[in-house]
């Protein structure tokens, strides 16, 4: 091992990045990732519990800030106010930087059906949060349930555009235009 470096996660990441698209995700080990990011698999584990987490780490804090901005939302504000109020909140944690490392993050996904299935599971988790978060604040379903539905598809559709579009709109900017485009269709 060489002289201690700052950032462990962010390298852990880095090198499981380049070690998928390398060889594959099932082909990668943890000692590889580890070996490859100048640290010790012991080191892995305090930052992931396995190899499929270091491409869903930060799930749960981002499920935390949108469950808790639609808790702070005043009270008169409507369900779908709270919702893309969240997703802007959320949206602002993706900055531009991350951009690049996203769009990798993403053909390791798209290449692997376990993690296809992982990422499904892990946005219906979030949408079951928002509704629950929803119905605290007295919306009753199937509003909280249709509203919640409505806000993560908005939300994946401006992800997928922001990491597969070369522009420099940003995350946030396409939050807007997707909702602004389902309240056209919808005729809203």
């Amino acid at each position: 091992m060489s002289r201690w470096e700052p950032n462990a996660r962010g390298r852990l990441e880095q090198a499981a990045l380049e070690l998928y698209r390398e060889r594959g995700f099932e082909q990668t080990t943890v000692a590889q990732i580890a070996e490859r990011a100048g640290l010790t698999e012991r080191t892995f584990f305090r930052y992931f519990a396995d190899k499929r987490e270091v491409l869903f780490w930060g799930q749960a804090r981002l499920q935390e800030l949108i469950v808790n901005t639609i808790a702070s939302q005043p009270d008169r504000a409507a369900p779908i106010t709270m919702v893309v109020a969240a997703f802007d909140a959320m949206t602002a944690t993706f900055p531009q930087e991350r951009r690049e490392l996203l769009r990798q993050r993403q053909v390791v996904i798209a290449a692997n059906t376990e993690l296809q299935e992982r990422e499904s599971l892990k946005l219906a988790q979030l949408t079951s949060a928002i509704a629950e978060a929803l119905r605290q604040r007295g919306v009753t379903d199937p509003t909280a349930s249709l509203i919640a539905e409505t806000g993560s598809a908005v939300s994946k559709v401006a992800y997928v555009r922001w990491i597969s579009e070369t522009d420099q709109r940003t995350l946030p900017q396409l939050l807007r235009e997707s909702l602004d485009e389902l309240k056209v269709a919808l005729g809203s």
